[in-house]
């Protein structure tokens, strides 16, 4: 896979605005015109996990950032989150918006979702990119993997907001503090199920799912995210696709080398467009 300069942003402007879906309004962020990008952010972050991203991937592309379900200003339904309900609010955006084709990529939480969308819309999906996202196997539902990351008790002194902030101070490097701030709000706006995102990964049956895939497909990971790592070689294995270590940054890999996130985002879009055209 071959990299291209990135494009300057110039004045690309970020327009947010709503959808209706059958859960309530539905959140996103878009900037850009061309071949649609869809990017899908972790639990429990929002759109501005792709803050630095939408604009450089805009210069080239129509770039939509959405709030999952349940999470950011999407809508909030009762009831147990779950990879499947994620999906469905990804599927009404994509309809309200009237994507007949587009690229999906998913980081950690949002590639798994993405994995349940590239399985629902096969060949609508021109190309799929799975960052971080967790390979669901049998080991990783009954127990596997990391839990309780996000998880504060709230005390009448406000001292969980340090506890939350502390939760992923090890993610963030020092100078890294805005996009941390960012992830402290995002979690204070579902305190009370800021678990759930990654409670519902441990309940999903991926293995059923992957072999409805049918879009070119290339896994990524931050060298320092430890989590995700071990995931690339499943992946592999799974769906034979293509992996590739970027060359820096953690879980918040998006936020801490946007520009390499993008300039990979790009060429595998433009993989294939190059295919076609040859």
């Amino acid at each position: 896979m071959t990299y291209t300069p990135l494009p300057h942003p110039g004045t690309s402007t970020l327009h947010k605005a709503y959808v209706p879906s059958r859960f309530g309004q539905l959140h996103y962020v878009e900037c850009g015109d061309g071949e649609p990008v869809l990017l899908l952010h972790q639990t429990p972050r929002s759109w501005t996990e792709y803050l630095d991203v939408l604009p450089l991937v805009g210069a080239r592309h129509r770039a939509i950032a959405m709030d999952t379900l349940g999470f950011g200003a999407s809508a909030k339904p009762e009831g147990p989150h779950s990879v499947e309900r994620f999906a469905d609010g990804v599927t009404d955006l994509v309809e309200a918006l009237g994507l007949d084709r587009f690229h999906l990529v998913g980081h950690h939480t949002g590639g798994v979702i993405a994995v349940e969308v590239a399985a629902r819309f096969q060949d609508r999906v021109a190309s799929l990119m799975l960052s971080a996202a967790a390979f669901v196997d049998e080991a990783k539902r009954s127990g596997g993997g990391h839990g309780g990351v996000d998880h504060v008790d709230p005390k009448p002194d406000g001292s969980h907001l340090l506890d939350l902030w502390n939760r992923r101070r090890g993610f963030y490097r020092s100078g890294e503090e805005a996009p941390l701030t960012r992830y402290v709000i995002d979690a204070l706006t579902v305190l009370d199920r800021v678990e759930e995102g990654h409670e519902s990964l441990r309940r999903y049956a991926m293995e059923t799912r992957l072999p409805h895939i049918t879009a070119r497909t290339l896994a990524v990971c931050a060298p320092d995210d430890h989590y995700s790592l071990p995931s690339l070689a499943k992946f592999a294995a799974a769906l034979g696709c293509e992996t590739r270590v970027l060359s820096d940054g953690h879980v918040a890999a998006p936020e801490q080398i946007p520009g390499e996130f993008a300039r990979t985002v790009l060429a595998w879009v433009g993989l294939g467009r190059d295919a076609e055209s040859a």
